[in-house]
């Protein structure tokens, strides 16, 4: 079964170094196989048995700690998890594709946690939860927003790692491989 690791936060600004090579090592080493990486911040596609799969962001988040004295948040998605957040993206017609981004929730949010975000905390910018995904458009780029994977942590009392619309539609037609 064809797996997705999504890794929060390293080689990021000259910071959290983790050489891609020892990352894909620690994914074959956790009993994946057909390990690849994507550009360097973090997007591991993998094959392994959904027993695997479940246990993956421990093992490799502990793996990470123990190597590289880093707390590092990984999140997994399904093939089929990941072809879901591509058809279902309700921002796709509503401007151009490089103001979108989709945020990776480890959890799912309780409406009660959904409910307690504030849509109006960084106009332009706007957002759409579905599942266990925030859709994102930001107007005026990501630097200036208040969308922040902190705020939705916060606020939705989980751990998110977020990637931009090209690289969400590059790693599922790399999955489809």
């Amino acid at each position: 079964m064809t797996h997705l690791a999504l890794l929060r936060g390293i080689n990021v600004g000259g910071k959290n170094i983790l050489p891609m090579k020892d990352l894909a090592d620690l994914f074959a080493d956790a009993g994946c196989s057909q390990v690849k990486t994507y550009i360097q911040s973090g997007n591991v596609l993998l094959t392994a048995t959904e027993e695997v799969a479940a246990e993956l962001p421990a093992v490799i988040q502990n793996k990470i700690a123990e190597q590289f004295g880093l707390r590092v948040p990984v999140i997994t998605r399904s093939r089929a998890d990941m072809e879901r957040v591509v058809a279902g993206n309700p921002m796709l017609k509503d401007g151009p594709l490089e103001e979108l981004h989709a945020i990776f929730l480890a959890d799912q949010p309780t409406e009660a946690q959904i409910k307690s975000l504030d849509p109006n905390r960084s106009p332009p910018d706007a957002y759409i939860v579905s599942g266990r995904e925030i859709y994102l458009r930001f107007p005026n780029g990501t630097a200036r927003s208040k969308f922040t994977n902190a705020y939705f942590d916060s606020k939705l009392k989980t751990v998110s790692t977020v990637r931009n619309w090209r690289t969400v539609t590059t790693l599922v037609e790399m999955m489809r491989v």
